[in-house]
């Protein structure tokens, strides 16, 4: 076994009930005095993002918005938000939202002020080291759901819609400054939310877990971050008063995050395809995936999903943690199939284009053919 790896794990988070109320000391504390608040149009018309407006208004931040962002977010949404940042002069941006809030507002602060187009920092080889590093504007994350984990990443994902693909744009100065994970603000969340985030962390997790690269400290948090989905996600799906699930989720989300740096694999492939063409949601596309994608790796991680099992308290081993996926969908009414979401059978052939070519697929711990991604398609149908 190759035993090296390039690692780094996350940033400054002021976590508990009530910590949006340290906003202002966030942006200090980045070096933020001229910000702009950067979310999705559905966030942006709700009261929570009104009141982190009023926040920064009281404190002298002002209260410059820019929330036209997609559920997936474009590369035309890229280029408003950048003309926005750079017409207002901003010094730093304040994301707030689930992944697509959070994913935009990182590659507004990312790309505003570089000399080259985002797609030169796709994350391949070594085209990070392209970019100005002193050009990328800090960012306060205030994650609202819980389930990508985008607050304490490195990286974005952003749809060319000249291709209908999606790309992951990587820098390890993308990573917030601050982050503010306060668990009140998840609880208007609406269950379908809740469940389709909650999947999104416990995949993120399950791929990091299961990819083949050696990264035990990724590994264990990607063990524990599972446990807690299992325990409180169904909390928080039927209950979503419930502040302990609430919050417990809000830290696996985190730890998935975490957890893939030491990889992703098939699940994330074949969702992003699907959700680049049809704008799904992403953890519930995901989520539609998993079992599919756990019985095609089975010959690579059998064993190791019989320990997860075990850890879990799951009886049965692989078939066991199986049962458990099926069931925990079926719990959070996670639609049965693709076709539920809008996918198209005779698209198949280019789902699999894409999901063959994206940057997840080589963390697979079974090697992702066009043949195989095919036959996962047609079950997952």
């Amino acid at each position: 076994m190759n035993l090296v790896g390039n690692w780094n794990y996350p940033t400054k988070i002021r976590f508990g009930n009530d910590r949006i109320e340290e906003l202002a000391d966030a942006c200090r504390e980045s070096g933020i005095s001229n910000p702009l608040l950067v979310t999705d149009r559905g966030l942006a018309r709700l009261e929570i993002t009104d009141r982190i407006l009023g926040l920064m208004e009281r404190a002298g931040l002002g209260r410059a918005v820019f929330s036209d962002v997609d559920p997936n977010p474009r590369d035309d949404n890229l280029d408003a938000g950048v003309r926005v940042f750079l017409d207002g002069d901003f010094d730093g941006v304040v994301a707030v939202g689930g992944g697509s809030g959070l994913d935009l507002a990182k590659l507004v602060a990312f790309a505003a002020r570089q000399t080259r187009p985002v797609w030169d920092f796709e994350d391949v080889g070594d085209n990070w080291t392209r970019a100005d590093a002193d050009a990328i504007a800090p960012v306060v994350a205030i994650p609202t759901t819980a389930g990508t984990g985008s607050e304490v990443g490195r990286a974005a994902v952003i749809t060319r819609t000249a291709t209908h693909s999606k790309k992951i744009i990587f820098h390890p100065r993308m990573m917030p400054a601050v982050v503010i994970c306060d668990p009140v603000l998840t609880v208007g969340l609406p269950p379908d939310m809740t469940a389709g985030t909650g999947m999104d962390a416990f995949v993120h997790c399950l791929e990091a877990y299961s990819t083949p690269a050696y990264h035990p400290m990724a590994q264990g948090i990607a063990l524990e971050g599972m446990r807690l989905v299992k325990e409180y996600l169904p909390r928080a799906f039927h209950d979503g008063k419930d502040l302990e699930a609430r919050a417990n989720m809000m830290s696996a989300a985190a730890m998935g995050a975490t957890a893939f740096q030491r990889g992703l694999g098939a699940i994330h492939s074949l969702a992003h395809a699907v959700g680049a063409i049809h704008n799904t949601h992403h953890g519930t596309t995901n989520a539609v995936l998993a079992p599919v994608v756990l019985q095609f790796n089975r010959p690579a991680i059998e064993a190791r999903i019989g320990r997860l099992a075990a850890y879990l308290g799951i009886e049965g081993g692989f078939d066991g943690f199986h049962e458990f996926v099926v069931a925990l969908n079926r719990d959070l009414r996670i639609p049965a199939n693709l076709r539920a979401l809008g996918a198209d059978p005779a698209r198949i052939d280019e789902y699999t284009e894409l999901a063959v070519a994206d940057p997840t697929a080589p963390g697979n711990p079974v090697p992702l053919t066009p043949e195989a991604a095919r036959e996962m398609y047609q079950a997952a149908m």
